[in-house]
């Protein structure tokens, strides 16, 4: 089966097409034909080392969509010809099993069902983890990317107001999705301060750092208390009392929160920044690793 593999880790030019083993749906999992996959962060540390020693060859991919082939046990929501997009392992491939699946709305496009795999699963579990609801003021720290963005339309769709950072070029951007946009950087915490003033807004209630470049000691400053501040990417924010996400918190299962972005999905924007065939995953990992991208950058099998 052709799949994007590696046999050793580094720069994403290590990435090539090969050839795997077909996979087989196991108790809870669906098998699908992959119509398209996206390419996250998480993809590009994997494959550089970063999450330690990886066993090779190993493939790439964390998330997909495409069409139900098979149906593990004890999947009774879900059968063969199904349209659906969901999170599992070595995606980038022609044929991937999910662990955890909803249904694809008919509205999203292929790339962007596929997108709102990692990207719609972790903004809507960090969201819950701070019990983020109607009334609340809520600071997304990184809001343009593929978790700000729906991280952003998600708190907007619970009726908290949202206060994204980003770089001017995207504040704009950060509008249309509902956002009170603020520069990131230095002197973050002024400048918060200044939206609230200026828009007659209460207290930050809530923090949700995407992007892990903020130090832990200021979001916690602009938090009310540090257990309401969430990062997907700061791993010294335990240390300051915030807390750190990487799935199985206990909070919403993956399908929960599949199922959750799915509900909104006429209301949702996705930016899908480019889409690349599988041949030239290598030239989708590098434009990921550049640390730019608005939105999600896709593989197309």
């Amino acid at each position: 089966m052709q799949a994007v593999v590696f046999e050793e880790t580094g720069d994403p030019d290590v990435l090539h097409l090969g050839d795997r083993p077909e996979p087989q749906a196991g108790a809870g999992q669906v098998l699908i034909e992959v119509r398209a996959a996206s390419v996250n962060p998480a993809d590009v540390k994997r494959v550089a080392g970063s999450f330690g020693e990886v066993e090779l060859p190993a493939g790439t991919g964390y998330d997909a969509a495409g069409v139900v082939l098979a149906v593990g046990e004890g999947v009774d929501h879900l059968a063969a010809g199904d349209e659906v997009f969901g999170l599992g392992q070595q995606t980038h491939a022609v044929r991937a099993v999910l662990t955890a699946a909803a249904r694809k709305p008919a509205v999203w496009s292929w790339a962007e069902a596929a997108a709102a795999g990692v990207a719609g699963e972790t903004a809507d579990r960090g969201l819950s983890l701070l019990g983020v609801s109607a009334g609340d003021v809520v600071l997304v720290d990184g809001g343009a990317g593929g978790v700000g963005t729906f991280a952003v339309q998600l708190a907007v769709a619970r009726g908290a107001t949202v206060i994204a950072t980003g770089s001017d070029r995207n504040h704009d951007y950060l509008r249309s999705l509902g956002a009170i946009p603020v520069r990131y950087g230095d002197g973050l915490a002024d400048r918060v301060a200044a939206v609230r003033a200026e828009q007659g807004l209460g207290e930050v209630t809530a923090v949700f750092d995407v992007v892990g470049k903020t130090p832990a000691e200021v979001l916690v400053s602009l938090a009310p208390r540090p257990e309401q501040v969430v990062s997907i990417a700061n791993f010294d924010a335990p240390a300051h009392g915030a807390r750190v996400t990487g799935g199985g918190d206990g909070v919403t299962d993956a399908a929960t929160s599949l199922a959750a972005v799915a509900a909104l999905a006429d209301r949702l924007t996705i930016p899908i920044e480019k889409e690349y065939p599988l041949v030239q995953a290598s030239d989708a990992f590098a434009l990921v690793a550049e640390g730019h991208v608005r939105g999600k950058v896709v593989l197309l099998p």
